[in-house]
This record gives C-alpha cells, sequence and structure tokens, in this order.
C-alpha cells in the first residue's frame, strides 16, 4: 500500500535550502508515518540526504511544475515563496491539505530571518518547530583537505561579491600565518578563484573551485578551521557544521539571513541598516559590502578561530 505523503516545494539555491532545515525535520516529526517528497534541483540531492528529513527528491527547477504522478499529496508545503508563483505549483499536485502563506494561512513578514519564515509558517498551522535544528550529518565522502581555510570568493550577484584584490589580501595574511588556504566556487566562479590564488601568492593546488561536488564541498566545510565568505550557501555549509565563519553582508543584513545568533565562532561584518537596503542581485558589489575592510576581515578571522567549537 502507497503511504501518503508530503511535498514540499523549495526549488532554490543551497544556502536557501539550507535555511529550511528546523522546518524540514518538524514536518518530518509531524508526519512519521508520510512518505517526505522534496521538490527542488538535483543538484541538492547530497545536501538533501544529510538533513535526514526527506525520503527522496523530485527534481524540478526554480518555478517549474512539479512532477507528481499517482495518488495526489496528504499534504503540500510552500516553502518556496508567497505568492500565487509558488502556490499555484504545490495546489496543482492536488495535495489535500495545503500549508503556505496568505490564503488562509498567516501573513508574511519582509523583515523576518529566512530560518524563522518557516518556523513560524508551521507553528501557525500546530506544529511545532526548533529554529536552531540546523546541524547536517557528517557526509560519507572524504574531505579534499582536512584543516583548511576556506576563501569563497564568489557569489550569485555581484552586488553580493567583495573585490577579489580584498579577498587575495586576506588569503596571504592568513597563509603567511600558518594556514593552509584553499579557495572555493562553481565551475563558473574558477576564474575568480584562480585569480584570488594568483595575487596572494597560493600554488595551483590551493584552488578548489569547479573541481568538488556538493557533497565533496559539504565534507570539506564540516571539516575545516574557517570558512570566510560573502552571504552565499558555502556560508550556510560553515552555520550547518558549526564551524568557525566570517561572512561578509552587503545589501542584506544577517539579521535576515545570518547565522544563529549568539554564537561567537560566527562572525558577521555589516555596515548597513535595516534588512535589504540594497539590491540582491545587482551587478555591483554593494556599498555597504565595500566599507568592509581587510583588517576588520583578519580581526574577525583571528577571533573566530579562537572559539572553541
Amino acid at each position: 500500500m502507497t503511504r501518503p505523503a508530503v511535498l514540499v516545494l523549495r526549488a532554490l539555491g543551497l544556502g536557501d535550502f539550507l535555511t529550511g532545515v528546523p522546518a524540514y525535520r518538524a514536518l518530518r516529526a509531524a508526519h512519521p508515518d508520510h512518505e517526505m517528497v522534496l521538490a527542488a534541483p538535483p543538484v541538492l540531492a547530497p545536501v538533501v540526504e544529510l538533513c535526514g528529513a526527506f525520503d527522496r527528491l523530485s527534481p524540478t527547477g526554480e518555478l517549474e511544475p512539479v512532477d507528481w504522478p499517482g495518488p495526489s499529496p496528504d499534504v503540500g508545503v510552500d516553502l518556496h515563496g508567497n505568492g500565487p508563483a509558488s502556490h499555484d505549483l504545490v495546489t496543482a499536485t492536488g495535495a489535500r491539505r495545503l500549508l503556505m502563506y496568505g490564503d488562509g494561512g498567516p501573513a508574511w513578514d519582509d523583515d523576518e530571518h529566512e530560518v524563522h519564515r518557516w518556523c513560524r509558517l508551521l507553528e501557525w498551522w500546530g506544529l511545532p518547530t526548533d529554529p536552531t535544528a540546523l546541524r547536517l550529518s557528517p557526509p560519507v565522502v572524504p574531505a579534499p583537505v582536512d584543516d583548511a581555510v576556506i576563501v569563497h570568493p564568489g557569489a550569485a550577484a555581484g552586488s553580493r561579491r567583495w573585490p577579489p584584490g580584498r579577498f587575495a589580501a586576506v588569503a596571504e595574511r592568513l597563509a603567511s600565518a600558518g594556514e593552509r588556504v584553499v579557495l572555493t566556487g562553481t565551475p563558473r566562479e574558477r576564474p575568480l578563484a584562480e585569480e584570488v590564488a594568483a595575487r596572494a601568492g597560493l600554488p595551483a593546488a590551493s584552488v578548489l573551485a569547479g573541481r568538488t561536488g556538493l557533497a565533496e564541498l559539504a565534507a570539506l566545510v564540516s571539516r575545516a578551521r574557517l570558512v570566510v565568505s560573502n552571504d552565499t550557501g558555502v556560508a550556510h555549509l560553515g552555520f550547518a557544521y558549526a564551524r568557525p565563519s566570517v561572512t561578509l553582508y552587503g545589501p542584506v543584513s544577517p539579521a535576515l539571513w545570518g547565522p544563529p545568533r549568539g554564537v561567537r565562532r560566527h562572525v558577521v561584518l555589516w555596515h548597513g541598516d535595516g534588512g535589504r537596503p540594497g539590491d540582491a542581485w545587482g551587478s555591483a558589489p554593494d556599498p555597504r559590502l565595500l566599507d568592509i575592510t581587510v583588517e576588520e576581515v583578519m580581526d574577525a578571522s583571528r577571533a573566530a578561530l579562537r572559539q572553541p567549537t
């Protein structure tokens, strides 16, 4: 007999997926006899397995239809957005019960932290949550390098990319202090990582951008001494594995996308006011990001490394 299913839509990127982990676990706990299905990009499969909440992944792209053959889900959950573009995709599966913002659910709050946003949605529908339940299981694959300092100069948009010359200055100083520094990124970001490595005087072998799959990247982060990055998915991997981290925020405040509050091993750098004062998808580095200096990042890195893990 086919088990009833819970369908969760969150067809976004790595950082978005990781901020939803407490909500996924709350849904799993509330429906122990259901099949838990996540509709998301297939590239996320390695970390979907590590969160321990889902039985399978239904591959789909952002705001693309969900392929749902067979009996309709018992529960459909929109953890993707707050409007008809995502609501309609969940509704189209014929789910018996719908959990979403608006349409009988709670009101959306633009100034809410992304982790708490989805926990609040489920709490409104009567499901208890733990917003601190962000940790992932250890990857089964070995880390490419143990005890590395990860420098991640890329981000999905130019407004969230600190200048490569400044990342190079940080990488050079950390390497001079005896740290093993590696540069991470996607295949498209490999030229950026190579530029940073060259300017920092690091060997070509230090560039791991484009050479690790998501499972290997998770393993690398899980065993890192420090993660220095822009506001992007790698930062959230650092939060998920409780590794010391320094995250540089530009157009969007850490109050909306930052690490758990009060955890001293995660240092955030931010020179803005308000939650979303800039364009998160702009092409030029946000002025608030440019206000962050190399000295600030070095001081923050030293402070993060001093904290117990």
